[in-house]
């Protein structure tokens, strides 16, 4: 991958519309960790179990998505959609758009781009954050993922 397209950085802001919590099937990684402070945050109101919001695949657990390709958690608010675990929503969320898969070339961030409003708009990130990010994404080059 050459990365020396985005050498000096690019814009992105999370505008919360929740295009990236939809689409493709494929596999949300959440870890143990995540998945308590995920139940921490719902106040025990759901319970983290792998019927509900957990599929077990292998040896890890994703989040379940509905028949139509949406996360378990975006819902609908007043005619928006929204990720209702936002504050702790996995880390594989977080990371996006920094993704590999959007960072291969000017033309994969682009298309990407097309379906987030935030990218190349809000906070411009440096290349060395870009970089930290895209290296701490452990689940990249796991089949599924989205």
């Amino acid at each position: 991958m050459d990365r020396t397209w985005y050498r000096e950085g690019l814009k992105f802001t999370c505008t919360q519309c929740g295009n990236c919590c939809t689409g493709a099937p494929g596999y949300v990684w959440v870890t143990r960790e995540e998945r308590n402070q995920i139940a921490e945050f719902l106040n025990g109101q759901a319970n983290m179990t792998e019927r509900e919001y957990l599929r077990r695949v292998g040896f890890r657990h994703s989040l379940v998505e509905r028949s139509n390709g949406d996360c378990i958690f975006l819902t609908n608010v007043n005619g928006k959609r929204i990720c209702s675990i936002y504050p702790v929503r996995p880390h594989q969320c977080r990371t996006w758009p920094f993704w590999s898969s959007n960072l291969r070339s000017p033309q994969s961030w682009e298309a990407a781009s097309r379906d987030c409003p935030g990218m190349n708009h809000g906070t411009h990130h440096g290349f060395v954050a870009i970089e930290d990010v895209r290296v701490s994404n452990k689940w990249e080059g796991v089949s599924g993922w989205h």
